[in-house]
């Protein structure tokens, strides 16, 4: 048995041993057997991977991961990025501010820390868009460093693990608790794969694979039958509902009317069609005189509400000068840089 936990080396070692036959290949990591033959991860693009896995699937990232790294190979090549091209190539993957962030300390490792990123947990906390989840993620998998990361994977391990029937959000501390405790001084950066590994194949929200998971005899929740019920979740508030108006126009040369969107905010610093606020009751706001035709609704959900734009859509002459927004030669416009909200409405359009 490998050397585990601080409380129960079993534990650890179970987990390990499976890793160790089970890792799944993922573009960013350095596999069990790569790093029993001396190599090492890549801070970098453990930090990319990290970043873009928040609130997004493995399999929604990959193509994006292996795009970003083709595109700027390290971390001084993001930060001489263009602000544009990295919104451009981060377009709908979602939750743009992480985006800015990935810019933003690219820029502050490259600029204040030579290029290198630090390898401890405080020093990650540090840098832009790095909080307590992603530090720990990156001191334990890219430095080895022995510490506790918890995400939605790991917490359901955890929960069933030891029968911990408070609902999230309110069993965080508890199941950090249990986490922290079973955190292994060895190869802490593989262990924490791992139970990644293991909540995304084996521990999974629905129809837990009970069979064949190594922690099926310590199991608490499997033992009282209550596995597929946890991790209990406080239910959630209804989100409420926005409304929003958007102006495709395109100009008779082929040229489309584009603006880009303030730095801070929802889908900042991204491309997209001229519109209204988004609220109860926008106001109209056309972005020049033409005569418009209605195309069916967009309806798109964010993390806080859901969204209801009314489309409409013109052909104007090259004269036109709009009140906002600037015309992108048909050359220069790629619809795969719009957020996806905006895409759809771009859809309505090609779909006629």
């Amino acid at each position: 048995m490998r050397d585990g936990g601080l409380n129960d080396p079993g534990i650890a070692g179970l987990v390990l041993d499976w890793y160790d036959e089970n890792a799944r290949i993922l573009p960013w990591r350095v596999g069990p057997a790569e790093r029993r033959a001396g190599m090492r991860p890549d801070p970098y693009r453990v930090w990319l991977s990290e970043i873009m896995l928040q609130q997004t699937t493995v399999a929604a990232v990959k193509d994006y991961f292996h795009r970003f790294t083709a595109r700027w190979p390290t971390v001084a090549d993001l930060a001489g990025a263009e602000d544009g091209d990295v919104m451009g190539e981060w377009a709908g993957l979602g939750y743009y501010a992480r985006a800015r962030n990935l810019l933003k300390c690219a820029r502050v490792v490259t600029g204040a820390h030579g290029g290198v990123f630090p390898d401890d947990r405080a020093a990650l906390l540090a840098l832009p868009g790095i909080g307590p989840y992603t530090a720990a993620a990156l001191a334990a998998i890219a430095f080895d460093r022995p510490e506790t990361v918890l995400d939605g994977n790991i917490e359901r391990v955890m929960a069933r693990l030891h029968d911990i029937r408070t609902p999230l959000p309110a069993a965080k501390p508890e199941l950090m608790a249990c986490a922290e405790a079973l955190t292994p001084q060895a190869r802490p950066g593989d262990y924490a794969q791992a139970l990644m590994d293991l909540g995304a194949t084996i521990c999974t929200p629905r129809a837990p694979a009970c069979g064949i998971c190594p922690l099926r005899a310590p199991c608490a929740a499997r033992q009282a039958g209550s596995a597929a019920e946890l991790p209990r979740k406080a239910p959630k508030p209804a989100k409420p509902v926005r409304r929003g108006h958007v102006y495709l126009v395109r100009r008779s040369d082929g040229a489309w009317l584009l603006e880009r969107r303030p730095g801070k905010g929802l889908l900042g610093g991204m491309l997209g069609w001229p519109g209204s606020d988004w609220s109860e009751t926008p106001q109209e706001e056309p972005p020049l005189a033409a005569d418009w035709r209605l195309l069916p609704e967009v309806r798109h959900t964010f993390t806080h509400f859901h969204l209801i734009l009314t489309v409409r859509a013109a052909m104007v002459d090259t004269g036109m000068v709009p009140d906002t927004g600037f015309f992108l030669a048909e050359r220069d416009f790629r619809p795969s840089e719009l957020p996806t909200v905006m895409r759809k409405a771009f859809d309505l359009w090609t779909g006629e």
